[in-house]
């Protein structure tokens, strides 16, 4: 007959010590939850007897994360795939529950913003938002912030009197990505134009920086236009983009760097583009993955979407969780670049 596994095997199997089995089994708090579901799973293969005792256990002792966040129009396919992002992101993270609440906002006017800000915060311990650059949009962070809860700005980095964490990319090094495909790809130097969503947005302010600092430094024998806002308007791209060719029939590139790039792939695919023309879009998802199938767009540089959502409900939870004075949580991920050849 074999004999039952004891909780000195179920500790080697766990690779942790018989001291913290007899606490899991106990249901002691002081155990992470890593640790709980290491113990867990060792137990359902090793056969071990009171398996069912370790899973009341960790249920008991699951710990709930009441995170809560902002993100723009659900009829935005970046933002419908974000949301599905977090909410995976959610489901599977495995130190305590999360609790999510996610919310997207059509009406985008500073007001409607900070409004949901501080109505989200008063029931969330933690909260992060897309949002652009705004004194009323500033102000609701810091009454949020007042009442215990972190903030993190997400894709544009926020500011306000108090500290605001941020998970995003690199903008800067976005822009410089950009200004070197088109130094390095069109065949000849001309003229570039460029789309942003809003000057608001600081993601965006600092890749338009970040694009001219490279053409500033290589002297590439570019003409950089000045730069057009879309206001995240795809009907506004499109007609911005239309107007670009009229007035520069000679344009060798278009760098959209914000909102708006359906409109402007359509004001693309209605033309006969010069040979050699270079396009590079913002973020990666249905219209931008066809446009780079079909040739429209040469290139896009993209946040990482699990990792980011990951990496923003991992964050959140810390900031809910560290005591006052610990300082803003921070993290800058690896941008993606994508090509026909990698979809």
């Amino acid at each position: 007959m074999a004999r039952r596994p004891t909780i000195p095997d179920l500790a080697r199997a766990a690779g942790v010590s018989p001291s913290t089995v007899n606490r899991v089994i106990g249901g002691s708090p002081s155990v992470r939850q890593p640790t709980r579901a290491r113990v867990l799973h060792a137990a359902e293969r090793i056969g071990f007897y009171g398996l069912g005792s370790i899973e009341h256990s960790n249920r008991k002792n699951r710990e709930t994360h009441r995170i809560g966040v902002l993100l723009q129009q659900e009829n935005r396919s970046f933002y419908r795939d974000l949301g599905d992002a977090f909410e995976r992101a959610a489901t599977c993270y495995t130190d305590g529950a999360i609790n999510l609440t996610l919310e997207f906002l059509d009406d985008l006017s500073p007001e409607n913003v900070a409004a949901r800000l501080v109505s989200l915060g008063e029931g969330c311990e933690s909260v992060a938002l897309v949002a652009a650059q705004h004194a009323l949009v500033s102000d609701a962070i810091d009454s949020v912030q007042g009442a215990g809860v972190p903030v993190f700005g997400l894709i544009a980095p926020l500011s306000a009197r108090g500290n605001v964490g941020f998970v995003g990319i690199d903008n800067w090094k976005v822009g410089r990505t950009a200004a070197w495909a088109f130094n390095k790809i069109c065949r000849k130097p001309g003229k570039i134009g460029i789309l942003v969503g809003n000057h608001r947005y600081r993601n965006q302010e600092m890749n338009e920086s970040g694009f001219r600092s490279y053409f500033r430094e290589h002297s590439a024998g570019f003409t950089l236009l000045e730069p057009q806002s879309t206001f995240e308007s795809s009907a506004v791209a499109r007609e911005l983009t239309e107007q670009l060719f009229a007035a520069h029939p000679d344009m060798r590139g278009l760098y959209v760097s914000g909102g708006g790039i359906t409109g402007a792939l359509a004001a693309l695919r209605d033309r006969e583009l010069a040979e050699g023309f270079v396009s590079v879009g913002y973020e990666l998802f249905s219209a931008t993955r066809a446009g780079l199938i079909d040739g429209t767009l040469t290139l896009v540089i993209s946040h990482p979407m699990e990792a980011f959502a990951k990496e923003a409900v991992s964050s959140m939870v810390k900031a809910k969780n560290a005591p006052p004075g610990a300082g803003t949580q921070s993290v800058t991920l690896r941008f993606e670049i994508h090509t026909s050849e990698n979809v």
